[in-house]
């Protein structure tokens, strides 16, 4: 995960290609993430954390949805959510349509396209989830115009939970990081398998530090920020739209 100019990065509809062609794998809840560490860990704590800080939610958006597993889990804490589910990839929508729609009585609605350029509107939402997705976006600029558009998107009260790859400000703390992702690669598929996930992350991602990211929410105007859990290079963090 060494630095790479933006130009060089996955274009859009690579990226989409590429998650075209990866229903199957990410429409299991245990095994949609398995080159993520501790991503089941992760799930029930965003779970867990959103609907314990936003317990009287009505409308979940899932930014990024892929086949739908957050929802999912959420779901589980608080049934019956009407559910927005966003992704760049329509098999990948279409899929998390299917399973969401079997899980509530609420209303489903699908958006195919990029959370840069999708209107979300304003005060739409209780709960915004966006897992394994922001690490696509590129610029100072994109980082700070997505934040703003979630919190803007937020009813007061509402409730804003990431996880995510993510870097680390400093090289010498980001290479520990890297040791250790490599090596729980290795360890779950082998050496191969563990070039093949950094070359795709080289490619595709360009993801911020936890740091980087809890500024720019909190200049958004998020408060009660916290981080739920960080092991190597992923993160589970979030905060609250003030209430008034």
């Amino acid at each position: 995960m060494t630095p790479t100019s933006h130009s060089s990065k996955s274009s859009v509809e690579e990226i989409r290609r590429r998650f075209d062609q990866d229903v199957e794998r990410f429409s299991n809840l245990d095994t949609g993430q398995s080159a993520t560490v501790d991503a089941r860990i992760a799930m029930d704590l965003v779970a867990q954390t959103a609907a314990r800080t936003t317990p009287a939610a009505r409308h979940v958006l899932d930014i990024g949805c892929g086949a739908g597993n957050y929802s999912l889990r959420l779901l589980q804490e608080l049934p019956g959510l009407d559910v927005t589910l966003l992704d760049l990839s329509r098999p990948m929508l279409d899929r998390a349509v299917e399973r969401v729609s079997a899980a509530t009585p609420g209303r489903v609605t699908p958006v195919m396209g990029d959370i840069r350029e999708v209107e979300l509107g304003t005060q739409q939402f209780d709960i915004v989830l966006a897992a394994a997705v922001l690490h696509h976006l590129r610029t100072d600029a994109e980082w700070d115009f997505v934040f703003t558009k979630v919190h803007e998107a937020l009813r007061p009260g509402g409730s804003f939970w990431i996880f995510d790859l993510v870097d680390s400000a400093s090289p010498a703390v980001q290479a520990v990081m890297r040791d250790r992702y490599s090596d729980y690669l290795i360890a779950f598929k082998g050496a191969e398998y563990r070039d093949h996930v950094f070359a795709y992350i080289e490619a595709e991602d360009s993801p911020r530090s936890v740091v980087d990211q809890l500024d720019r929410l909190r200049r958004c105007g998020f408060v009660a920020l916290d981080v739920l859990h960080k092991n190597s290079c992923f993160a589970a963090f979030g905060g609250m739209k003030p209430a008034s």
